[in-house]
């Protein structure tokens, strides 16, 4: 059987310019992490059950806002950075239109394609503004001003990745159990399998991709309890 050619295909991309994967990806992980290491913080200091759930249902409920408003505003600061920039490109092309076509033929041409054909092609783009526009902005800050990331789908999707990834650290204390080895150990079993579903959409081999997370997170909670476990030892001898 004959194979259609990519090119050929509908969408044979995936999309990477509607902002949510990586705020998803970066909030399931930082909610994982955070929370676990949390845990394992105040755990290691021996404090009860009751106070690792509060701790920790405080942590996912701070991280999330912090993580869904500081998605929303980076994505809304980088988007009018750009507004900006489209702006004053399209002034430019309003002034000297001359210029601006020489600019694009010689970005071109250092790009290996003949003098007199770069210089054709951008006389042809120059007569569509709009495209113009376009072709410059692309050329000149390497995006493209129609496909901006959208900042309420990061704020949102950082926002419940973030809550989903905490919450997984808590899960057995919230069923009755109050053994926080078996809280870390699921914890790191979520840390496993985020790691592992990332590596769908960047075609890693799933079990380096699960393996490195969990790496990073067992670094994280170790730190965390040695420090809790420190502090705890302290304050029983004072």
């Amino acid at each position: 059987m004959t194979e259609t050619p990519a090119a050929l295909r509908e969408a044979h991309h995936a999309d990477v310019s509607g902002g949510w994967l990586r705020p998803a990806v970066f909030g399931a992980m930082d909610g994982l992490v955070t929370n676990i290491a949390l845990i394992a913080g105040v755990g290691g200091g021996g404090v009860s059950p009751r106070s690792i759930v509060l701790t920790g249902t405080a942590g996912l409920v701070a991280g999330a806002i912090s993580m869904g408003l500081g998605e929303y505003t980076s994505v809304r600061s980088a988007n009018e950075q750009v507004a900006a920039e489209v702006a004053k490109e399209r002034r430019e092309l309003e002034r000297h239109p001359e210029a601006e076509a020489r600019e694009l033929a010689d970005a071109w041409v250092a790009r290996g394609l003949p003098r007199d054909l770069a210089t054709q092609v951008a006389e042809a783009v120059r007569r569509n503004p709009e495209e113009a526009l376009r072709m410059h902005v692309r050329e000149e800050l390497g995006v493209d001003p129609d496909e901006q990331p959208n900042p309420w789908s990061a704020a949102t999707s950082s926002f419940l990745c973030f809550s989903v990834g905490a919450l997984v650290p808590l899960l057995t204390y919230l069923l009755g159990f109050t053994s926080l080895w078996l809280a870390l150990g699921v914890g790191a079993v979520g840390l496993f399998v985020a790691g592992a579903i990332v590596a769908r959409f960047t075609n890693r081999p799933w079990w380096t991709s699960g393996l490195r997370q969990l790496l990073l997170g067992t670094a994280a909670a170790a730190a965390t309890y040695l420090v809790g476990a420190l502090i705890g030892i302290q304050g029983g001898l004072s």
